[in-house]
């Protein structure tokens, strides 16, 4: 899937990586996105997180409130899509495998 972005777009990319942490992280795009904003943002990746873990959709929209277009759209741009989830979901696991093996 080929997607290109517009220089405005890229801009908003650029400074995403240029947070340092969550509270950096969790300020600005409060003060970018609205709460409701956030929630569904937050709720997507949760929607990831448990099809990851093969979570039956019924569960998923019980426990998310996402409706199950959302959760199969999110489906498809996990398995499908430019590799965003999965990448994060590594980067994740691999986290949290360093910090089990250090504590």
């Amino acid at each position: 899937m080929k997607y290109s972005p517009t220089p405005i777009e890229m801009d908003l990319f650029k400074v995403i990586t240029l947070l340092d942490d969550e509270k950096e992280a969790m300020n600005f795009l409060r003060d970018l996105l609205t709460g409701p904003e956030i929630k569904e943002f937050a709720n997507r990746w949760r929607v990831v997180q448990m099809l990851q873990n093969k979570t039956a959709y019924k569960i998923i929209e019980k426990e998310t409130g996402m409706s199950s277009t959302t959760i199969a759209r999110v489906q498809k741009w996990l398995t499908d899509g430019m590799s965003g989830y999965k990448t994060m979901l590594k980067k994740i696991n691999n986290a949290s495998s360093i910090h089990h093996s250090s504590t």
